[in-house]
């Protein structure tokens, strides 16, 4: 029998009745190692094609088109839900997910987190740990007004879910000037702190945008700062509370020089920088973010991934 009829039985019988593979080398007296390369062979060229019944499997697709891409460690894609009011909550199932695997294969020290919906729904759905030896710290200020997702009760529903040590950074996201940021950052204590919030192994934050739906843009600008300046500027959204353009580069707006909060460069230095975000008010903002290379893996929904491999 030739060759390529040998490859064509083989496939049949494993991918259609089910044989396995030593069944298979029994029946047409074949070694296993040469029934292997039959198969082997038979997916390379053609023969057979595997696809997946699942809605599951378009989003995988997705995840190795975004690694491609974008240089990314890894890409977690979940479906866009047909209510946009679940979107936060299937970002944070996925993204806990994709921590939990992460924080059991790398056993890292610190995790410095941001705030957000986002965030906070992740925080619900990981897997509780006991882990005394891991820092979580909050890597930004926060409001000053009291909110459930804000990043003082972030980083401390973080470290609950963990059982790890907790580290606040007590300053509100922006001072009231370039000067008085200089003055808070000089004081000893918040220098030490500043510069531990980018001594992190791993990054977990989510990106806003310039619409009303973010939370910042309602209750986190300065007084007299105005979201029609920014967006006048070239601004399409902020990561850790500075604002970039469409290139990922921060825009010219006195804002960037009174956040509190790592610059760029420095968070450019963390090993892995997680984001997780999505639906179509952020579009404008991760492909800011996956243009400049900020994040090394991104969680985010189906319609978002496909805005972003379109070119945003």
């Amino acid at each position: 029998m030739e060759s390529h009829e040998l490859k064509i039985r083989a496939a049949w019988l494993y991918h259609v009745e089910g044989l396995t593979q030593a069944q298979i080398a029994e029946r047409m007296h074949l070694t296993r190692r040469r029934v292997n390369e039959f198969l082997a062979a038979a997916l390379e060229e053609g023969i057979v094609r595997v696809s997946f019944a699942s809605p599951l499997a378009g989003g995988m697709e997705l995840e190795s088109r975004l690694q491609e891409r974008f240089g990314l460690e890894a890409a977690i894609v979940v479906p866009t839900p047909a209510d946009p009011h679940l979107l936060h909550q299937a970002l944070g199932r996925g993204a806990a997910a994709y921590l939990d695997r992460l924080i059991q294969a790398r056993r890292p020290r610190s995790i410095g987190v941001g705030w957000g919906a986002t965030l906070k729904e992740t925080v619900t759905h990981m897997t509780p740990a006991s882990e005394p030896d891991i820092e979580v710290r909050s890597m930004m200020g926060g409001l000053t007004r009291g909110s459930e997702i804000n990043t003082f009760e972030i980083v401390r529903a973080f470290a609950q879910v963990l059982k790890a040590q907790c580290h606040y950074f007590a300053a509100p996201i922006y001072a009231e000037s370039p000067h008085s940021r200089e003055a808070i950052i000089s004081q000893s204590v918040f220098e030490r702190i500043f510069r531990q919030t980018c001594e992190v192994d791993i990054s977990f934050l989510s990106v806003g945008d310039v619409t009303r739906q973010s939370l910042q843009v309602r209750y986190g600008l300065p007084a007299g700062t105005n979201v029609s300046d920014l967006i006048a500027v070239g601004a399409v959204g902020d990561l850790l509370g500075r604002y970039i353009d469409a290139e990922g580069r921060p825009v010219a707006h006195p804002l960037n020089a009174q956040v509190l909060a790592p610059d760029l460069t420095d968070y450019r230095k963390i090993p892995c920088r997680i984001i997780a975000s999505g639906g179509p008010h952020k579009h404008a903002i991760l492909s800011a973010t996956m243009r400049a290379g900020l994040a090394t893996a991104l969680v985010t929904d189906e319609e978002s991934a496909r805005v972003l491999l379109a070119g945003g």
